[in-house]
């Protein structure tokens, strides 16, 4: 074996031999040992690393730079090497060269969460708190959960999160006299869509999209509950609330026959958000029609509930809809985030049966049921449900095609939804 080879291969018993020490809590035979590393590899970005933040730990701040330089020299493309370098030159006051290696890390990772926490840091420092607010705030999505955050960030973590809450409440504060005289000119108006728009920008709520598992259709508005003008429909079907009653609760009173879980998956398909409701009667469904087939069983049960929905524009659409069903939450039941098939369809719930402490959220809007009060939602947008009560609730649940869409358009869904289907069936 030449001496070259002879050296790698002490050179890979070294480091294995310090990551050991290391993992171990043996900090300073580490450092001992990646010094050897050095000694036979002097441009080991590993090793010069580790003996960097070593001497970060003991305060010895100049030799960290040294040791930390080298490091980025032998790895550019490291943006952990760049940050710790960073901090070097923060701990010798060199706050110049200390963002550099901040934008050093960030070029290589815009994400990188210690990079941003840094650059925050650096700002504040300088006492531009907005500015270091709003670095704060371009961090959060990014920071990962706090038991994978290294135990020496958690604080600074922690204490960025409460600035961006502070400056969130300031801007509000301010934001609000500057809105004010405006508000009032429009006080007749339904302002709700700009509220949202306001609250997403000042980051107390969340921008939500259509996530259809199945089909998108674009150009259309991602509307969370839609305005109920726009079904003219939607009386008659509510004014059918107690006769549906009856009918449900005649059904109820033989044992539940004939409803069955709505989750209902076989082993090895993704469960996603529905692990613990797959085939669990907490969620559970009597089907009037399903994937365009009608249950002509349960339409005889419930002959005046089936009449009511005979008369609502349902999704007619070939082996996908309609689906309708009374569905049954049971006692303490919380339906998680989720979202649905396609934006082609909307859905409408009417509440049949609902005690208090039930409440469904669409994006960011959240609800309660009211028996009687039905409303039509996009179901492709994030969506959850709960019953925070000791009884059963239960709502009648159909789908409609999406008002925007033409007659042309869709027919050719329904072709194309259905094409699909047929080439993966073989």
């Amino acid at each position: 074996m030449s001496g070259n080879a002879q050296k790698d291969v002490r050179v890979t018993q070294l480091v294995r031999s310090a990551y050991d020490a290391m993992r171990s809590g043996r900090i300073d035979e580490a450092a001992r040992i990646w010094q050897q590393v050095v000694d036979l590899s002097p441009n080991h970005p590993q090793a010069l690393f580790h003996l960097g933040t070593y001497a970060l730990s003991r305060k010895d701040a100049s030799r960290a730079r040294q040791l930390l330089g080298q490091a980025a020299d032998a790895d550019p493309n490291a943006p952990g090497i760049a940050v710790n370098l960073s901090y070097a030159f923060r701990e010798l006051g060199d706050s110049e060269n200390e963002m550099a290696a901040i934008m050093r890390a960030l070029v290589i990772d815009p994400y990188y969460f210690p990079a941003l926490l840094a650059r925050g840091m650096l700002i504040e420092r300088g006492g531009n708190i907005r500015a270091a607010a709003k670095i704060y705030g371009r961090m959060l999505p990014h920071m990962p959960p706090e038991e994978e955050i290294p135990p020496n960030l958690r604080d600074a973590a922690r204490h960025a999160e409460q600035v961006v809450r502070e400056s969130q409440a300031a801007l509000a504060s301010y934001l609000e006299t500057r809105l004010a005289d405006v508000r009032a000119r429009h006080a007749s108006e339904d302002l709700s869509r700009f509220e949202e728009c306001k609250d997403i920008a000042l980051g107390t709520k969340k921008a939500y999209t259509p996530k259809p598992a199945m089909l998108l259709v674009p150009q259309l508005a991602a509307t969370q509950f839609y305005d109920r003008a726009q079904f003219s429909w939607l009386e008659k079907l509510e004014a059918q609330t107690d006769a549906m009653r009856e009918e449900l609760l005649q059904v109820l009173r033989t044992g539940s026959e004939g409803f069955r879980p709505y989750v209902m998956r076989a082993e090895g398909v993704p469960l996603d958000a529905f692990k613990d409701l797959n085939n669990s009667p907490d969620w559970s469904a009597f089907f009037f029609w399903k994937d365009a087939k009608r249950f002509d069983e349960a339409c005889a049960r419930c002959p005046r509930t089936a009449a009511a929905i005979d008369a609502v524009p349902l999704m007619h659409a070939t082996n996908f809809g309609p689906t309708v069903m009374f569905s049954a939450l049971a006692p303490r039941t919380h339906l998680p985030p989720h979202s649905s098939a396609t934006n082609a369809r909307l859905i409408v719930h009417l509440p049949i049966i609902v005690p208090e402490g039930c409440r469904f959220r669409v994006g960011n809007t959240t609800r309660e049921w009211r028996e009687g009060e039905a409303w039509v939602f996009d179901d492709t947008i994030d969506h959850e449900a709960w019953n925070d009560s000791d009884k059963n609730r239960v709502i009648l649940l159909l789908d409609i095609w999406n008002p925007a869409l033409t007659m042309a358009e869709r027919e050719l869904v329904t072709t194309l939804l259905n094409g699909m289907n047929e080439y993966y069936s073989g």
